[in-house]
């Protein structure tokens, strides 16, 4: 059977799917409207066209059958759009409204051209001696929640996930901000999806989804003394 959906990156994320239930009402909706709207084009091609003997009307619009073609679109599209709303605020407030609690917080500031990537260390605090910071590499664990934390240095920019579908604006002296956790390892594509400036096009960065082990392998190449200390209190 034809997956319609195929043409979207691959779904790694644990709210994809909500998202992507919209996206189909979405479709769906549009591909029927576009479909009865050249239908109804097309029958009056064929029934009002032009022929021997028959002079065209003048439609002055002020009775009701014939306002009605407006009226009666315009209270469909509406009634779609609600309905999209409808549909569409479980998943906002999933992905937006709330915010689960998380076992990675990394901070990301949008600089012309590139990702500026600072993790807190194993004291988990931001500004301590422990801080590393990365170019356009995020390193995260599958099956863990990570919380972003957004700023930008310059202009607005875009942080753009399309395989986790999160999307959201770094903004010049603000901070926001969102949460995903991935569910399958690979490595993902970070663009920015704001137009930023002449090398807007260069500015991507690259998320590598770890196995649990291969992180903690990763983490120990970041931080071998703090995980050697650990170790050897735990021992």
């Amino acid at each position: 059977m034809f997956d319609w959906m195929a043409w979207l990156p691959k779904n790694a994320s644990t709210y994809g799917g909500d998202v992507d239930a919209i996206f189909a009402i979405i479709y769906w909706g549009t591909l029927a409207w576009l479909v009865a709207s050249l239908g109804v084009f097309g029958a009056f091609l064929v029934l009002y066209r032009r022929g021997r003997g028959r002079r065209a009307a003048y439609v002055t619009g002020d009775r009701f059958r014939e306002m009605a073609w407006i009226l009666v679109p315009c209270a469909v599209v509406l009634a779609l759009d609600l309905w999209v709303d409808w549909r569409g605020a479980p998943a906002w407030a999933k992905v937006k409204g709330q915010m689960p609690p998380a076992d990675l917080t990394i901070q990301v500031t949008g600089r012309q051209f590139y990702w500026d990537v600072l993790y807190p260390g194993p004291d988990g605090e931001f500004g301590t001696a422990d801080d590393r910071r990365f170019s356009n590499e995020i390193h995260v664990p599958v099956g863990r929640t990570v919380r972003l934390l957004l700023r930008s240095e310059d202009v607005i920019h875009s942080f753009f996930a399309p395989n986790l579908r999160f999307k959201q604006d770094a903004v010049p002296g603000r901070l926001t901000g969102g949460w995903f956790e991935a569910t399958t390892p690979g490595v993902y594509e970070l663009p920015c999806a704001e137009l930023c400036g002449v090398a807007h096009s260069i500015m991507n960065g690259r998320l590598h989804v770890h196995t649990p082990d291969d992180y903690e392998a990763w983490v120990r190449q970041q931080w071998p003394a703090a995980t050697t200390a650990r170790s050897e209190s735990q021992g």
